[in-house]
């Protein structure tokens, strides 16, 4: 098995004059990417870093993220992406567990210090041996005392170097879950399961080197990483990276750059298209004219959003479906098979996917049931965590924690997470399906329902809403809109109107916040 980042030794031979990476002002060449990763490699090695020595990264949608992601692999040392929104404490925490030796951090903002943050965690880490801030000005000094920056690590480096051979089961990165059921654990992701999913993704978006993917998701995360990133530079195509996603950004970096293919979260989408005065500001024909696909995934998509953005940019969205622990896609939309609105599609080329009862056992066609994984790209387990991995992973499948079913042509659909799932006065209320109608309302643009604490039913149906620009909405009204589309035990008795909800960095719906 080779190293991954041998796909971006391969394309510096093939194509190295062509843009790798357009990052706000910076733009790199294959050949220029490279040799930054060599510099970086070549650092590592003076620091007597090795295979198997895990290197913590936390950094923006900024060209120091593929740098020091190939880089580090260059060397067959691990990489810890650090989620760039959290605390010392938990940086702390996240160093610590995954035994990093090195700990690259970029230097943030007034806003988001993470330099600071990160700073601060290293020196409550006595684990780990190096710290390096990489600069918002790479020729600037580090602002923080007593720290060394990245270009300090580089300078006077090779940009040559031989990338290590690894063997398949070799980890090559580990990804931290959110942490919803407890302390976040690693997921051991090996060079095998990374190459094998990105290749994967190549054929089902068929990418090639003429693409151009806008990367608004943050890299730090499965998504952004393996299904865009890798998947580009697997290919040779181009990757356009965004800090933070913003529509109108968003639509700027279209025009500008030609952008062939769209990922996101559904959040992502539904900002889209609730843009105000988008048709306005931008030439929306000139982007559909380039635009070919759109992927969504992270979370079931509203299938009337689904259906707005293809009628306004006349294309076709894939939904997917994976987790960290998958490396992540477990099921796509083919595009050589019918896409069915809603469905997360069928189990991708030497993955199965079944529904499981609580006993383990596969359910019939049409019932509810557990989502189940195997195949190659199931994670080699949670990093140090014995029992967690087989409490995760029984006789080879990996147990999602998503609620799902499956039809007679094998294509999947999410009803909700376990977890989610509402039991008012002994019926099972999926909170997804009650948002998919509330969507259907003019006035909301963003919505999510969950259970609350109720004395006679043991729990009742509360919608958390966000309303478009320029609608008004008063909470009695859209409870009385429901009672006349739902069951009496699935409508929403309870509506609150927010101006925002709480969201990860990655664009997904904090449920668990808004339940406390």
């Amino acid at each position: 098995m080779i190293n991954i980042a041998s796909n971006l030794v391969r394309n510096a031979r093939l194509f190295p004059d062509k843009i790798a990476v357009h990052a706000g002002a910076q733009s790199l060449t294959y050949a220029q990417l490279d040799a930054a990763a060599n510099q970086l490699a070549n650092g590592l090695r003076g620091l007597d870093i090795r295979p198997n020595d895990k290197v913590a990264l936390s950094c923006p949608n900024l060209a120091y993220f593929p740098i020091a992601y190939y880089g580090i692999l260059k060397v067959a040392a691990v990489v810890v992406p650090i989620n760039i929104l959290l605390k010392a404490p938990e940086i702390a925490y996240h160093l610590d567990d995954s035994d990093a030796r090195v700990y690259l951090c970029f230097e943030g903002s007034a806003e988001l210090p993470m330099g600071q943050e990160g700073w601060d965690a290293f020196n409550r880490t006595a684990s780990c041996e190096h710290f390096f801030l990489m600069t918002a000005n790479p020729s600037a000094p580090s602002p923080i005392e007593g720290s060394k920056t990245l270009v300090q690590l580089m300078h006077g480096q090779s940009g040559t170097g031989d990338t290590a051979h690894t063997a398949a089961d070799d980890t090559a990165v580990i990804l931290y879950t959110s942490g919803t059921t407890g302390t976040p654990k690693g997921a051991e992701l090996s060079h095998s399961n990374l190459a094998m999913n990105s290749m994967c993704c190549v054929a089902l978006t068929k990418l090639d080197s003429s693409d151009v993917q806008l990367i608004a998701l943050p890299l730090f995360h499965t998504f952004g990483q393996t299904v865009q990133m890798n998947a580009v530079v697997a290919t040779g195509a181009a990757m356009v990276l965004m800090i933070r996603f913003e529509p109108d950004a968003v639509f700027e970096a279209m025009a500008r750059y030609g952008v062939t293919v769209f990922c996101g979260v559904p959040t992502m989408f539904i900002g889209l298209v609730n843009s105000p005065n988008a048709a306005e500001k931008h030439d929306l024909k000139a982007i559909a004219s380039r635009l070919r696909l759109g992927v969504s995934g992270g979370a079931p998509m509203p299938v009337a959003v689904l259906r707005q953005f293809e009628k306004n940019f006349g294309v076709i969205i894939l939904e997917g479906f994976g987790l960290s622990e998958t490396s992540p896609v477990a099921t796509f939309n083919h595009l050589d098979s019918e896409r069915i609105p809603g469905s997360i599609g069928q189990a991708i080329v030497g993955v199965e996917v079944a529904i499981f009862n609580d006993a383990d056992e596969a359910v019939a066609d049409g019932e509810d049931g557990e989502i189940v994984v195997r195949g190659h790209n199931v994670m080699k387990g949670y990093y140090k965590r014995p029992e967690a991995t087989a409490q995760a992973i029984r006789n080879g499948w990996f147990h999602t924690g998503d609620i799902g079913r499956r039809d007679a042509n094998g294509n999947f659909f999410v009803v909700d997470r376990i977890k989610d799932m509402v039991i008012r006065g002994g019926f099972n209320v999926y909170p997804r399906e009650i948002e998919e109608v509330l969507m259907t309302h003019p006035a909301i643009a963003l919505v999510a329902v969950i259970g609350v604490p109720h004395p006679v039913h043991g729990e009742e149906i509360k919608a958390v809403a966000v309303l478009r620009p320029g609608h008004s909405l008063a909470p009695d009204e859209l409870v009385d809109w429901c009672r006349e589309r739902m069951a009496a035990f699935k409508y929403p008795r309870i509506v609150e109107i927010v101006d925002a909800l709480p969201m990860t960095a990655t664009g997904k719906i904090l449920k668990r916040a808004l339940r406390r």
